[in-house]
């Protein structure tokens, strides 16, 4: 049920470009994956949501829990329906809130117990729990709650991270009981080479369905991100789908395709549409600048979005000028058709043999041109 099939690979890097089956659909890697945390992608409806190529989308435990609750959601006939999406999912366990909501919450080998930001209660999420409300939720894919540790964090701190994610994660391979909904681990380490290895050999030991690299863009050089994906994915399984938490920038993508990544998630294209900024090949413009008040031009010609092929770079202007929520969610349409044309394109390149770690298909000049 979640095979995953390897179609091609790349002559001269780690890159390959495959199949992730799901009841759901197919995923096609690599794949950029929008983020709708509360069950939403910011801004988007689903129907617009598949016009920009999205195959599988991400929403959180952790907030689907304290809104509207999982029961809801189950009682609706699970995320799916309840969101309106007919494609796969995935959920994030909440472990990415133990580090980004610090300071609401106290970890132990138990659990963590945090402080509801809606009403001041308090909530103890533990493994099982998660996997009990992940299973309620009925994605696709459930992550295995973990522990992100921060940056910079001490050697002896990431240490007992890793002792904790290992333990955690038994607990929910204990607890998931779904044949329809795949488990994901997680890898964990900071950036400590030994206990990268040591987490990427344990996690892969559980033979699950797929692999994530968690604990990176949490503070840490980009060069120390790109280190940690050069060194773990040759630790990981060749024919299980291995997905880099959090990250959506081009050149990041590019490098991490490089070494052999099939999946990726991060908030930037709506956060930055949201702004009134635009990825447009390997830039970001700031659709509020007066160079563009008089540019009847489309935002980017070779872009399929509704936002290029129905309207102006000034017209574009006009409405985030304004404050027109139409600007907001024009440009998050075209961010998120971006990435997700970006790592279509990377997948057709490593079929055609002509991927490269600097993959810029945008420019006339890349022998990739043809696959933008």
């Amino acid at each position: 049920m979640f095979q995953f099939e390897i179609q091609a690979t790349c002559r001269n890097t780690g890159a390959r470009c495959g199949c992730f089956h799901t009841p759901h659909g197919p995923v096609m890697t690599p794949r950029f994956m929008p983020v709708g945390t509360l069950g939403t992608v910011k801004g988007v409806t689903t129907s617009q949501l598949a016009e920009t190529g999205a195959q599988m989308v991400l929403s959180n435990t952790y907030h689907l829990h304290l809104q509207p609750g999982e029961e809801i959601v189950a009682d609706a006939g699970g995320l799916h329906r309840f969101m309106g999406w007919d494609g796969p999912m995935l959920t994030d366990s909440g472990g990415f809130q133990v580090f980004s909501l610090g300071d609401l919450n106290r970890i132990d080998d138990e659990g963590v117990d945090f402080r509801n930001p809606r009403n001041g209660s308090r909530i103890l999420l533990t493994p099982e729990r998660s996997m009990q409300i992940q299973m309620r939720l009925g994605a696709d894919v459930a992550m295995a709650f973990d522990q992100c540790p921060p940056y910079p964090a001490t050697e002896n701190d990431v240490a007992e991270a890793c002792r904790r994610t290992h333990a955690w994660l038994g607990r929910c391979a204990d607890a998931h009981q779904r044949d329809d909904q795949a488990l994901f681990g997680i890898v964990q380490g900071g950036c400590f080479p030994h206990l990268r290895d040591l987490s990427a050999r344990t996690v892969a030991d559980f033979n699950l369905p797929g692999i994530a690299i968690g604990g990176v863009s949490v503070g840490e050089p980009v060069e120390e991100m790109h280190q940690i994906v050069r060194q773990v994915t040759p630790l990981l399984p060749d024919d299980r789908p291995r997905y880099l938490m959090g990250i959506g920038t081009l050149r990041e993508m590019a490098v991490a395709v490089a070494n052999g990544i099939d999946m990726f998630d991060c908030v930037l294209p709506t956060r930055l549409g949201r702004h009134g900024t635009a990825l447009v090949g390997g830039e970001r413009w700031n659709l509020r600048n007066a160079r563009f008040r008089h540019d009847h031009t489309p935002l980017d010609a070779s872009c399929p979005c509704i936002a290029c092929r129905q309207h102006t770079r000034a017209y574009l202007n006009h409405l985030i000028r304004s404050e027109e929520l139409l600007g907001l969610t024009l440009l998050s349409i075209h961010n998120l058709t971006h990435l997700i044309r970006f790592t279509t394109a990377m997948g057709l390149a490593i079929r055609d043999g002509c991927f490269s770690e600097d993959f810029a298909p945008w420019e006339p000049s890349s022998r990739a041109h043809h696959t933008w």
